[in-house]
């Protein structure tokens, strides 16, 4: 499965979300996703495994539980082909950052006026 397929899954993108704050239990992580998406718990269980599948998670076993942790590698690889897009919001939020500090210079001149 392509890494975009397997992100384009808002289910499977919430649950990395999750994992990205640190190792969790799928007890954990399917109580968030049953919560917030109303699903079952085997259909929590099969998001994880495709993204344990597709090198996005891993698991370990300690005691009867399961530990999940998000895997970088695929990340990196989805961050590699981004790379050759990001000159066209880096530039939009360039000029963005430009036109804000433009907006506090003339409010700050404005106020300067007031003061006086």
């Amino acid at each position: 499965m392509h890494a975009f397929d397997v992100l384009g899954d808002p289910v499977r993108r919430r649950i990395l979300e999750l994992l990205a704050g640190g190792e969790q239990s799928s007890g954990e992580v399917t109580a968030v996703i049953q919560r917030e998406f109303g699903i079952s718990q085997p259909a929590v269980s099969q998001h994880l495994r495709v993204l344990r599948d597709n090198g996005f998670a891993s698991v370990r076993a300690e005691g009867t539980r399961r530990l999940y942790a998000v895997e970088p590698g695929p990340l990196q690889e989805v961050d590699l082909w981004l790379e050759r897009f990001r000159g066209f919001w880096s530039q939009r939020l360039d000029a963005l950052a430009t036109e804000l500090a433009r907006g506090r210079r003339e409010r700050h001149r404005k106020d300067d006026t007031e003061d006086t």
